[in-house]
Protein backbone atom coordinates (compact mmCIF):
# COMPACT_ATOMS: atom_id res chain seq x y z
CA UNK A 1 0.00 0.00 0.00
CA UNK A 2 1.22 3.45 -0.97
CA UNK A 3 -0.06 6.36 1.50
CA UNK A 4 0.24 10.37 0.25
CA UNK A 5 1.25 12.72 3.22
CA UNK A 6 0.51 15.97 1.20
CA UNK A 7 1.19 19.40 2.09
CA UNK A 8 2.41 22.75 1.02
CA UNK A 9 5.64 23.41 1.89
CA UNK A 10 6.46 24.40 5.46
CA UNK A 11 2.91 21.85 6.59
CA UNK A 12 5.28 20.05 8.57
CA UNK A 13 5.51 16.90 6.13
CA UNK A 14 9.42 16.30 7.28
CA UNK A 15 8.34 16.58 11.09
CA UNK A 16 5.54 14.29 10.63
CA UNK A 17 6.78 11.75 8.60
CA UNK A 18 9.86 11.36 10.96
CA UNK A 19 7.27 10.74 13.99
CA UNK A 20 5.93 8.34 12.08
CA UNK A 21 9.01 6.86 11.34
CA UNK A 22 9.98 6.57 15.14
CA UNK A 23 6.17 5.16 15.76
CA UNK A 24 6.59 2.27 13.38
CA UNK A 25 9.78 1.04 14.53
CA UNK A 26 8.64 0.82 17.95
CA UNK A 27 5.19 -1.76 16.80
CA UNK A 28 7.37 -3.35 14.11
CA UNK A 29 8.86 -6.42 13.62
CA UNK A 30 10.37 -5.53 10.69
CA UNK A 31 13.02 -3.10 9.48
CA UNK A 32 11.88 0.59 8.83
CA UNK A 33 13.55 2.74 5.91
CA UNK A 34 13.78 7.00 5.68
CA UNK A 35 15.03 7.98 2.83
CA UNK A 36 15.70 11.55 2.82
CA UNK A 37 16.89 13.97 0.35
CA UNK A 38 19.85 15.44 2.53
CA UNK A 39 21.10 14.47 6.17
CA UNK A 40 19.08 17.82 7.70
CA UNK A 41 16.45 17.26 10.18
CA UNK A 42 17.26 13.83 11.03
CA UNK A 43 18.60 14.45 14.40
CA UNK A 44 15.51 13.86 15.84
CA UNK A 45 14.92 10.46 13.97
CA UNK A 46 15.53 7.00 16.02
CA UNK A 47 18.43 4.95 15.88
CA UNK A 48 16.79 2.03 15.04
CA UNK A 49 15.23 3.69 11.48
CA UNK A 50 17.63 2.96 8.75
CA UNK A 51 17.87 6.34 7.43
CA UNK A 52 19.34 6.85 4.00
CA UNK A 53 19.98 10.31 2.30
CA UNK A 54 19.94 10.34 -1.39
CA UNK A 55 22.68 13.01 -1.13
CA UNK A 56 24.93 9.75 -0.60
CA UNK A 57 23.40 8.72 -4.10
CA UNK A 58 23.46 11.29 -6.38
CA UNK A 59 23.82 9.34 -9.42
CA UNK A 60 20.31 7.87 -9.42
CA UNK A 61 18.79 10.76 -11.40
CA UNK A 62 15.34 8.98 -13.04
CA UNK A 63 12.34 7.61 -11.58
CA UNK A 64 13.53 4.23 -13.01
CA UNK A 65 16.82 4.37 -11.18
CA UNK A 66 14.86 5.56 -8.15
CA UNK A 67 12.69 2.61 -8.44
CA UNK A 68 15.72 0.03 -9.26
CA UNK A 69 17.26 1.09 -6.06
CA UNK A 70 13.99 0.71 -3.78
CA UNK A 71 13.71 -3.11 -5.23
CA UNK A 72 17.22 -3.63 -4.81
CA UNK A 73 16.97 -2.60 -0.95
CA UNK A 74 13.92 -5.14 -0.46
CA UNK A 75 15.50 -7.83 -2.48
CA UNK A 76 18.70 -7.21 -0.34
CA UNK A 77 16.73 -6.77 3.01
CA UNK A 78 13.51 -9.18 3.34
CA UNK A 79 12.64 -8.06 6.35
CA UNK A 80 11.64 -4.70 4.94
CA UNK A 81 8.14 -3.52 6.50
CA UNK A 82 7.89 0.27 6.07
CA UNK A 83 9.56 2.76 3.83
CA UNK A 84 9.31 6.43 4.10
CA UNK A 85 10.17 8.65 1.35
CA UNK A 86 10.41 12.68 2.12
CA UNK A 87 9.76 15.35 -0.16
CA UNK A 88 9.78 12.62 -3.62
CA UNK A 89 9.17 15.53 -6.10
CA UNK A 90 13.05 16.13 -4.89
CA UNK A 91 14.33 12.71 -5.70
CA UNK A 92 15.39 11.77 -9.24
CA UNK A 93 13.36 13.81 -11.65
CA UNK A 94 9.99 12.39 -10.42
CA UNK A 95 7.21 15.20 -10.56
CA UNK A 96 3.58 16.10 -10.37
CA UNK A 97 3.73 14.59 -14.12
CA UNK A 98 4.92 11.37 -13.24
CA UNK A 99 3.67 11.41 -9.78
CA UNK A 100 0.94 8.62 -10.94
CA UNK A 101 3.76 6.39 -12.76
CA UNK A 102 6.16 6.25 -9.52
CA UNK A 103 3.30 5.79 -7.30
CA UNK A 104 2.43 2.82 -9.50
CA UNK A 105 5.87 1.31 -9.19
CA UNK A 106 5.43 1.78 -5.41
CA UNK A 107 2.74 -0.33 -5.64
CA UNK A 108 4.19 -2.93 -7.69
CA UNK A 109 6.98 -3.22 -4.66
CA UNK A 110 4.60 -2.86 -2.15
CA UNK A 111 2.92 -6.21 -3.81
CA UNK A 112 6.27 -7.93 -4.99
CA UNK A 113 7.77 -7.34 -1.08
CA UNK A 114 5.02 -6.47 1.25
CA UNK A 115 6.25 -3.19 1.93
CA UNK A 116 4.21 -0.25 3.30
CA UNK A 117 5.01 3.21 1.31
CA UNK A 118 4.73 6.54 2.98
CA UNK A 119 5.96 9.41 0.74
CA UNK A 120 5.98 12.91 1.38
CA UNK A 121 4.22 15.28 -1.86
CA UNK A 122 4.89 19.51 -1.46
CA UNK A 123 1.70 20.33 -2.90
CA UNK A 124 -1.82 20.98 -2.00
CA UNK A 125 -4.35 18.10 -2.44
CA UNK A 126 -6.41 19.76 -5.38
CA UNK A 127 -3.16 20.26 -7.29
CA UNK A 128 -2.32 16.40 -7.57
CA UNK A 129 -2.81 14.69 -10.65
CA UNK A 130 -5.14 11.86 -11.45
CA UNK A 131 -4.37 9.08 -8.82
CA UNK A 132 -7.46 7.02 -9.39
CA UNK A 133 -5.73 4.14 -11.34
CA UNK A 134 -2.74 3.89 -8.82
CA UNK A 135 -3.83 2.42 -5.50
CA UNK A 136 -2.99 4.86 -2.61
CA UNK A 137 -4.31 6.45 0.55
CA UNK A 138 -4.17 10.19 0.81
CA UNK A 139 -3.50 11.17 4.41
Amino acid sequence: MVNLIVGPKGSGKTQQLIALANEKVKSSNGNVVLIKTSHRDTITVDFNVRTVCMDDYRDIATLEELAGFLYGMAAGNNDIETVLIDSVLKQANITMDNLSVFVQKLNDISSAADIEFYISVGANKEDLPDLDGANCKIL
